[in-house]
């Protein structure tokens, strides 16, 4: 693919609405040209244990962070007329649309492509195809996992390497 803008989102606990943080890299010409990441105070505002654990982030982190629709004034500008990408696009492609729907907002039905899914097809014999083992094979060395930015920088890179323009993955 030569233009898209990768996404991730990391969210607070198991509600989909609670997205805590996101991470976006901006690909034109099949080149990163910009990226954006910020901390976003969830909805509902609590953090899981379990969450907590994955990403380590807490409230005290999020407690004066903007609310999404704040934040996404921000993204929008940034991927406007791009497909997103995903690595796991149920995922963030749901979390996406929860916090739309909780904010009442308008959702613009966004072109989501999947790294996983086509990770699958270009790795049939892979150990696994999480994030950071297909970032691996497509050359990536993904420090930070679960930090949202981190992430979709990994899902950029995976997406240059195997997505094509010919299907929607």
């Amino acid at each position: 693919m030569e233009n898209f803008a990768a996404i991730d989102f990391e969210t607070a606990n198991s509600e989909r609405t609670s997205v805590c943080s996101v991470g976006v890299v901006v690909v034109r010409g099949g080149e990163i040209v910009d990226s954006f990441y910020s901390l976003i105070q969830p909805e509902p505002n609590y953090y899981s244990y379990w969450c907590s654990r994955v990403h380590g982030l807490c409230r005290a982190d999020t407690d004066e962070a903007l609310v999404f629709p704040k934040v996404w004034a921000q993204v929008e500008p940034l991927i406007a007329g791009l497909p997103l990408v995903a690595h796991n696009k149920a995922f963030d492609e749901g979390c996406l649309k929860a916090v739309f729907h909780c904010y009442r907002m308008d959702y613009p039905d966004y072109e989501f492509y999947d790294t996983l899914r086509a990770a699958r097809r270009a790795f049939p014999h892979a150990d696994n195809h999480r994030l950071e083992t297909v970032a691996a094979l497509c050359g990536f060395d993904l420090q930070r996992h679960h930090h949202a930015l981190a992430d979709a920088e990994a899902c950029a890179w995976i997406a240059r390497a195997i997505l094509s323009d010919e299907k929607k993955i």
